[in-house]
């Protein structure tokens, strides 16, 4: 399957663990659910290239669907949210991605 840079990395994860991670080199993006970690690599490496960033490694892992419960006048709703994969990419040692540093 042959799938551009743009449709590899979906969104940067903002949260409050990914931002302490990004600190130390390590950032987290949400990927497509099938892009492997080298397609992932170099789309990094390619989205970012301005700032000519180095992959050292990336981890991926796919998040589970988990339930939410939601309470109206009529009863409580169940439903679920949907399965994502997240990748935490690792960069050389010294580089940072800009658009992370300032939120």
């Amino acid at each position: 399957m042959s799938l551009t840079a743009h449709e590899v990395i979906i969104r940067p994860v903002i949260s409050e663990k990914s931002m302490d991670e990004s600190q130390r080199g390590k950032y987290t993006f949400e990927v497509h659910p099938e892009a492997n970690k080298i397609q992932i690599k170099a789309a990094i490496e390619e989205l970012y290239r301005q700032e000519k960033v180095t992959v050292v490694g990336v981890n991926v892992l796919t998040t589970k669907a988990r339930e939410k419960r939601r309470g109206t006048r009529r009863g409580r709703i169940v439903g679920h949210t949907s399965p994502w994969r997240k990748a935490i990419v690792t960069l050389a040692a010294g580089q940072k991605i800009e658009f992370f540093e300032g939120v």
